[in-house]
């Protein structure tokens, strides 16, 4: 049973090593951004983060007029 643990733990470390090689040994060492916000098709698209988006829609001021009268209109429709 040691075995087999001491076996797992190697091919866990050595699968590890070769994820981080480019990390590790390039000159511009870094992660990739995979935020959404960080691909260009979907910032072309207009696809945004939804905290982002979240973030925007809390700056605008809820008690406005025009937020209020669209709210109506879109709870009767």
């Amino acid at each position: 049973m040691l075995n087999t643990i001491l076996i797992s733990v190697l091919i866990v470390a050595i699968c590890l090593v070769f994820l981080g090689v480019k990390i590790l040994f390039s000159k511009e060492g870094k992660f990739p951004n995979t935020h959404i916000s960080g691909s260009k098709a979907m910032r072309e698209k207009g696809i945004g983060c939804v905290q982002s988006q979240d973030r925007e829609a809390r700056k605008r001021n809820q008690w406005s007029f025009k937020d209020m009268e669209e709210t109506v209109k879109n709870s009767l429709n």
